[in-house]
């Protein structure tokens, strides 16, 4: 009886035993996790967050492309993603021009752009054949081409920014607004835009109001326009308001109908934007869209403004890499050379 005892007090003593191993295994296993999970909780917030930039490269244009990314890697310490967006036959250009030169350290991808998606959707325009070029249009394809980001920042080949991208980037834009672009009434008056002939910035500039679909949108013809060679742009609200449909919509209405393409401002890419976005946009900081220093080769503006500026778009016809054109020193200061030597600056007649 005594020996039986004590198997029983020997078993209960092993059976003690092996709870507490079980339990401070258990213990053990619910610290390391917690560790774990503390380590993986706080490596998102010891990431930078990353700025997607989406800019085009076409095949005549490139070097401007090149000079913009230059100004926009040189001026920020933000972890910035250059989608650079070409077609198939440029995109090897594009790697080459990048690894082969001072812009070899930045973080990009290539992105090739179908221009298969556009067909049927364009009406030749013979006032401004450039502006029909596929690429024109890869802001309307945002989601399409970039996955992975809320937030994106478009911009135009022919910009040079001076500030730091992240301001940019961190724009505020209204709940259900899907973009944020620059209003052309906002622009500062140190532009002398008056002395800039022919400059749009009503709808009455880009939409053809004597056209009934155009009528019928209740758009007031001197409603202030805005320029989306800069957008900083929510890719959730994008999708989720099917904004490239609306955009492929009036396309198509435009080939049928001719709405917009032959209009005063030239805004075959504008136009749709105006009417789709109509009403429903943020704004950018003005100086962050100083616009129309390719209007008018004889129109210059303040080197103070020019310095206080964040950044400075050529839109219109005189480039800066080009003749004649303004302030094209302050674009060449950014130029990246072309490895290959096919892209060459004209500053003479």
């Amino acid at each position: 009886m005594a020996l039986l005892r004590k198997i029983n007090q020997v078993l209960l003593f092993l059976l003690i035993v092996t709870l507490c191993v079980i339990l401070y295994k258990k213990v053990h296993k619910g610290t390391v996790s917690k560790n774990d999970a503390d380590d993986e909780s706080e490596t998102p917030e010891e990431l930078e967050e990353e700025i997607p930039v989406v800019i085009c490269a076409a095949a005549g244009r490139m070097g401007a492309t090149m000079a913009a990314i230059n100004s926009i890697y040189s001026n920020t310490d933000a972890n910035i993603l250059f989608y650079v967006v070409g077609l198939r036959n440029t995109l090897t250009r594009i790697r080459k021009w990048i690894e082969h030169s001072k812009l070899r350290e930045i973080n990009f991808k290539i992105v090739e752009f179908n221009p298969m998606v556009l067909k049927g959707k364009i009406r030749p325009d013979s006032s401004r054949p450039e502006l029909l070029q596929p690429l024109n249009f890869v802001r309307f394809y945002l989601p399409l081409l970039i996955h992975q980001h809320e937030k994106v920042i478009y911009l135009d080949d022919d910009v040079i920014v001076q500030g730091d991208i992240q301001e940019l980037y961190d724009t505020t834009l209204a709940l259900g607004h899907a973009a944020a672009f620059s209003d052309d009434c906002d622009l500062p008056s140190a532009q002398d835009i008056n002395r800039l002939v022919g400059l749009q910035n009503t709808y009455m500039g880009y939409l053809d109001y004597r056209k009934k679909a155009i009528k019928d949108l209740g758009i007031s013809p001197s409603t202030c326009s805005f320029n989306p060679g800069v957008i900083v742009a929510n890719m959730t609200e994008w999708k989720h308001q099917r904004i490239t449909k609306q955009l492929e919509k009036w396309m198509q209405k435009n080939v049928e109908e001719n709405l917009y393409s032959s209009s005063l401002g030239g805004g075959v890419a504008t136009s749709p934007m105006l009417i789709v976005f109509h009403g429903k946009y943020s704004t950018i900081n003005p100086l962050w869209h100083i616009r129309h220093l390719g209007w008018n080769p004889d129109a210059r503006y303040s080197e103070h403004f020019l310095q206080e500026a964040k950044l400075l778009h050529w839109n219109g016809r005189h480039k800066p890499w080009d003749f004649p054109s303004v302030h094209n020193d302050l674009w060449e200061s950014w130029f990246v050379p072309d490895p290959a030597g096919i892209f060459k600056l004209n500053h003479h007649s």
